[in-house]
């Protein structure tokens, strides 16, 4: 299959490391698009001279990492960007109940700007790389959450304008994935106590100075190749912050 990674020597390492190294090797490589079936385990035990138990162990664990969905009788799956996996998986902020609801977001600003050094630092860019810096409110509930400064590289990005990001059917992630063929599997997030700017606060309908919730997450695709940073502030006044990576929806 095109963008299949061939059979390398597995001399080194636990061999379902290996075997789960060259499936996301070949994940990376775009043999397999979101939504579309992986070839079944015994297929893939004949690729790499394995056991189809061993095949299933590094299946196992690009499931667990919600890198590859398993479906009942039908068979294994590249993970796809939809709302509900962004609900899931990627949206914590909820209502005090834990109640989740899929935001609605409002674009502010888009423009493209020279990065600051460590931002290009995160993003692998070199210096004075260019960026596109985003900036969107979310609301819940008709009430403005969080307002989130996105910077992405401009040539991860090529041709993205503040219209096709604007009129996008579906999540920012899904743009990426549909337009960009970038599939976003991992964030890493800070959180701290902050105070809110002049800016935010009028945004988010509070005083400056008012206590937010600073969020700073950094989005990789495979390989852990950072693709965007993201800087948020949330007013938590009657909202909050929720990890249940482990709940099933």
């Amino acid at each position: 299959m095109q963008g299949m990674v061939a059979h390398t020597d597995f001399a080194y390492g636990p061999l379902y490391k290996r075997v789960k190294m060259l499936l996301t090797q070949s994940l990376a490589a775009g043999a397999w698009k979101p939504s579309e079936a992986i070839p079944s385990e015994t297929r893939l035990a004949d690729q790499f001279n394995v056991s189809i138990g061993t095949v299933r162990k590094a299946i196992d664990e690009l499931v667990a990492e919600k890198i590859l969905v398993r479906q009942q009788g039908r068979g294994t799956f590249v993970a796809s960007h939809t709302e509900d996996r962004f609900l899931f998986h990627f949206f914590h902020i909820v209502g005090e109940d834990g109640a989740k609801q899929f935001p609605v977001a409002e674009l502010l600003e888009f423009r493209k700007e020279r990065a600051e050094p460590d931002l290009a630092e995160r993003l692998g860019l070199a210096r004075g790389g260019r960026v596109i810096h985003i900036r969107n409110v979310l609301h819940l509930q008709e009430r403005p959450i969080q307002v989130d400064d996105i910077y992405i590289s401009a040539l991860t990005f090529p041709g993205l304008t503040r219209e096709m990001f604007a009129n996008r059917l579906g999540t920012i992630y899904q743009l990426y994935q549909d337009h960009f063929g970038i599939n976003i599997i991992r964030t890493s997030e800070r959180l701290r106590a902050a105070a809110a700017t002049e800016t935010d606060g009028k945004v988010l309908g509070t005083p400056a100075g008012a206590p937010v919730l600073q969020i700073d997450r950094t989005a990789f695709t495979f390989n852990d190749i950072p693709v965007e940073v993201r800087k948020s502030h949330v007013n938590t006044a009657h909202h909050v912050y929720l990890n249940d990576l482990d709940r099933i929806p």
